[in-house]
């Protein structure tokens, strides 16, 4: 039982890690380009969308598609270096510990 006991243990406390990570992340910005830096959307670390800037040379109603596709590429590079940052910290926090395909924490 004694065993019990230490899991339950090191389960509250890996508990108790992830509710300060998801705080953190909260906090965290993270910012993605496309366009030379024409574009830039920033997400905060669960990946919602924060801030756009959009450099007005960009304003054009004939390029609107090019616009968008660079939001969009923006955007990408934001949320890859979102996921990159939660697995980092993910990675610190379980020492190492390989988490199945797909699992995704902490959302």
């Amino acid at each position: 039982m004694k065993n019990l006991g230490n899991m339950m243990k090191q389960a509250q406390q890996m508990q108790e890690r992830m509710a300060e990570m998801q705080a953190k992340l909260d906090l965290t910005e993270l910012s993605g380009s496309a366009g030379a830096g024409m574009v830039a959307v920033t997400l905060d670390g669960k990946g919602n969308m924060k801030k756009v800037a959009i450099d007005k040379a960009l304003l054009d109603p004939n390029e609107v598609e090019v616009l968008e596709d660079l939001i969009l590429a923006a955007f990408a590079d934001a949320k890859h270096k979102v996921e990159a940052h939660v697995a980092a910290e993910m990675a610190k926090m379980t020492g190492g510990l390989q988490l199945p395909p797909g699992f995704k924490m902490p959302f």
